[in-house]
Formats: structure tokens, C-alpha cells, sequence
């Protein structure tokens, strides 16, 4: 499987509210993210599987995909999860190794995304190539967040977005998308499009106001990557 759509694609996560995201369906998004790992925005199983029904809906063609985030699940809480949530992807943003990727991929028949974390004082050390080149022909996109001390990702704060260059250009060697995440909103997402190309955006904590999500912040954020 293969992620192929105009670039750059765009990913909305951590939605909770079954109303708000039929508030959504006027949007052109790609796929749209459930957090099953610990976060303020966590979901269970069953009611994913309502938001799943949501985008069946959907009135684009075709409808966004949905994206479990996971962080170092193990082989039981995936199968448990999907028995009731038909997803699409699988999101892994712990330290999943290479074949367990492999494994999720071709056994559950989904895509798989690997999350790398970008520390703010992060120093040349493994080089992009050797760190993402062992998922080669395991995953069907990677991307790129904000170290979070805590829960992995999802700190809804920026990184220094010239430290994405060289895994760019391991994507783009390989054919395989790179994702930019990390304190996104409608008015930095064009700089970063306009000047790093990445392959697709993911935003959470940038289209909310007080922790939930806002129907003209997602709204706003949509047409900037379009337009940029």
C-alpha cells in the first residue's frame, strides 16, 4: 500500500466528538486522526468505531481516513481495537521497531505511519538515513514531531522545521511521505509548506480553542495548505 494524493495531504488528529466532525464534512482532508494512546484527547474503542461510521458519510470522495496514534501498543490491544474500529492506518509513535511495523502492515492489512521525535536541543548524532532507513519498505509514511517528555508527541509546540530537511530527502528519495506535526496552525502552516515541502501536515492542538476542536480554526487551517 502506498500513500499517493496531491501534496501536500493533510491529516486533522485527536478528534473526540461524533457532532463536531459531521461539522466537518464541507472539509478536504485526507485523513483524519483518533488518539488511542494516554492524551486528553484518548478515545475507546467503541467510539471510534462511531467516529468510523462518521466518515463513512463523509461528502468528499473520497472520505478522509482514519489514523489510529499509538504509542508501543502491543499485538492485543491493535487486534482488540480493530475488532471494533475498522481504521485505516496505524500511527506509532513509541519506539515500534522496524519489523513489528512490518508485522502490522501485512498482517492487519492496514497502513502504517512511524512517528520520529525531533528534540528541541537535538544534536547530529545517527544520521536521517540510518535512522529511518531500516523502515524502508515497512511504512507507508513518516513523520516528524515535537519531543514530548511525557507522552511521546502531541506537545502542540513547534520544532525547528530546517531539522526536517534531510529526512525530506530520504523521502523523497525512497517515495516514501513525510508528514510535519508539531504546534501547526493556520498561521505558520504556509511558511512551512511554502518553504519545506513537506509531503502532508498534521494538526491537532492548533485547530482547538480551549481543548476542543473549532470548526473555523480547522476551516481556516484547510484553505492555508491548499492555497499555500
Amino acid at each position: 500500500m502506498t500513500v499517493q494524493q496531491a501534496k501536500p495531504l493533510l491529516k486533522i488528529c485527536g478528534l473526540q466528538d461524533v457532532e463536531v466532525l459531521k461539522s466537518m464534512k464541507h472539509l478536504t482532508v485526507d485523513f483524519i486522526g483518533f488518539v488511542f494512546a494516554k492524551s486528553r484527547r484518548q478515545v475507546s474503542a467503541e467510539h471510534a468505531a462511531q467516529l468510523c461510521n462518521v466518515l463513512n458519510e463523509w461528502e468528499a470522495v473520497p472520505s478522509p481516513r482514519s489514523a489510529g496514534v499509538f504509542v508501543n501498543p502491543d499485538w492485543e490491544e491493535l487486534t482488540a481495537i480493530l475488532d471494533q474500529a475498522p481504521l485505516d492506518v496505524i500511527q506509532l509513535h513509541g519506539q515500534e521497531s522496524p519489523d513489528f511495523c512490518q508485522k502490522v502492515r501485512e498482517v492487519l492489512g492496514v497502513q502504517v505511519f512511524k512517528a520520529f521525535s525531533i528534540h528541541e536541543n537535538q544534536t547530529p548524532g545517527m544520521s536521517a538515513h540510518d535512522q529511518l532507513n531500516p523502515y524502508k519498505g515497512k511504512v507507508d509514511a513518516i513523520l516528524l514531531d515535537t519531543y514530548d517528555g511525557v507522552y511521546g508527541g502531541g506537545s502542540g509546540k513547534t520544532f525547528a522545521w530546517e531539522k526536517s530537511l534531510p529526512y525530506q530527502q530520504w523521502a523523497d528519495r525512497t517515495g516514501i511521505p513525510l508528514f510535519v506535526a508539531g504546534g501547526l496552525d493556520a498561521e505558520n502552516v504556509t511558511g512551512l509548506v511554502r518553504r519545506y515541502a513537506p509531503d502532508g501536515v498534521d494538526v491537532s492542538s492548533g485547530v482547538e480553542t480551549d481543548g476542543h476542536k473549532d470548526i473555523v480554526k480547522m476551516t481556516a487551517f484547510v484553505e492555508r495548505v491548499k492555497k499555500a
